[in-house]
């Protein structure tokens, strides 16, 4: 991508958004870049009641549709990896029952990374097959239920070992 397209793109509001606040124009990792850059988000908002915070997610998801479909558009690419938006919403959604404190962030962060990067089945075949902002969106929110589910696995049986 051009520096003058990058540029362009970070002046429209939607598109900062889309490009996770400029985090998805790293040129190497975007996605994780830009899961990256949920972390003080998740932050911001981990302290607040899980029904807030399950409802802030489903906002985000849902206005994460028509964003990443604005810029995919003004991109000319479907599902360009710079458009991290969906990386951001699934880290949040990894991390809704995750307990405080940094080995948790960083577990959740690893296993998001890993199901959004490996892309198993069902994951693979809607990354494939659905188009648009909700296709963009969808196999990011798959990935974050796998990757949540792993996570609450490693709190009922790992977590007890440790202490």
């Amino acid at each position: 991508m051009t520096e003058k397209l990058s540029a362009r793109l970070l002046r429209h509001p939607l598109d900062f958004l889309a490009l996770g606040f400029g985090s998805g124009l790293i040129p190497k990792g975007p996605g994780t870049a830009g899961t990256v850059a949920a972390i003080p988000l998740y932050l911001l908002m981990e302290p607040l009641p899980l029904a807030i915070y399950l409802a802030l997610v489903a906002v985000l998801f849902i206005i994460g549709i028509p964003i990443c479909e604005h810029t995919a558009k003004r991109m000319g690419v479907h599902d360009h990896p710079a458009i991290v938006w969906d990386e951001i919403v699934g880290y949040l959604l990894t991390m809704t029952f995750a307990p405080a404190g940094w080995p948790w962030v960083i577990a959740g962060f690893a296993l998001f990374r890993l199901f959004d990067i490996a892309k198993p089945w069902p994951i693979r075949v809607l990354d494939r097959k659905v188009g648009g902002g909700f296709g963009i969106m969808i196999d990011d929110l798959l990935a974050a239920v796998f990757a949540a589910g792993v996570l609450q696995l490693l709190i009922v049986f790992v977590a007890p070992q440790l202490s």
